[in-house]
Formats: structure tokens, sequence, C-alpha cells
């Protein structure tokens, strides 16, 4: 049965390794995802952000992560499950998951970066209530679309 977990710093390993897999499938990997990467809690949890990650039977299948980025403001990132999960509903609990923790840290905007490549993904924003917006302030090359959710 899958779950949603925090993540620990055991989990660093398998963080990266399920974002790299996704990232280098689509070529999207870039210098800013591997600072992330290479180091969650500093860039990400240190910062007033979280990390969930998605678990079966010990294995994580998945994760995504809210990034603060200043007041009242977080970035939705690093959200992946890989592949023999896909279509099984756990990119939506990890998506809940991140909202309802949003809200709970008093959010009044989500926003994303992403690529018209990961079409699945941005409909599922989309169904979320997630508005495209013009690609602004983004720190990935390879990033041209923008959403967000206000809430």
């Amino acid at each position: 049965m899958s779950r949603i977990i925090d993540y620990t710093d055991a989990h660093a390993s398998d963080f990266k390794r399920i974002n790299v897999e996704w990232l280098e499938k689509y070529q999207l990997l870039e210098s800013h995802d591997i600072q992330m990467l290479d180091d969650p809690r500093g860039t990400i949890i240190n910062t007033g952000g979280v990390i969930y990650l998605a678990e079966d039977n010990g294995a994580i299948i998945g994760s995504a992560a809210l990034i603060h980025e200043h007041d009242g403001v977080y970035e939705l990132a690093k959200m992946t499950v890989v592949p023999p999960w896909r279509g099984k509903g756990i990119s939506k609990l990890l998506l809940e998951k991140c909202l309802d923790t949003a809200r709970t840290l008093g959010a009044k905007k989500i926003i994303l970066f992403s690529n018209d490549q990961l079409q699945t993904a941005i409909g599922l924003y989309e169904q979320y209530g997630f508005k495209h917006i013009h690609v602004t302030d983004s720190p990935f090359v390879t990033a041209n679309v923008k959403m967000e959710l206000v809430f």
C-alpha cells in the first residue's frame, strides 16, 4: 500500500535518483536541479520548505517538494512518480499533500515551473486549478511553462 511520508536525510539518495532519472529522460537536468538534489535539506527544508515522498513497501516511488520563495509564496518542485507507479493516483496524493501543507503554512500562492514536454503533469496541475502565466523569474533555462494557484 502506497503512502506519503516526510523526507528524512536517509532518503537523500532516493530523492536524487528518482528526480535525476526523469529530468535526464526529458533532457531537462540543469545545475539548479543538481544543487537542490545534492543538498535537499539546505536548499529546501532549512529555507522553510518541505519534501514529501511516496513510499510502497519500503521503496521510494515518488516525490514532491514545496520551496518557500517569500512571504506567502511557495514553489511546487521535484514532483515525480517512478514509471511503474504512474497512473495509479500517486501524483494526486503527493499534490494534495503539498496543497494541504501550503494552506497550513499560510500560503497565498503556489507557483511551479515546467516544460511543455510534460503534458500529463501540466494536465494534473490544471485539474487542481493551476493557471498558466507568463514565464518570468525562472531559475531554469528549460522552463517554458509557469503556472500558479492562488488561494
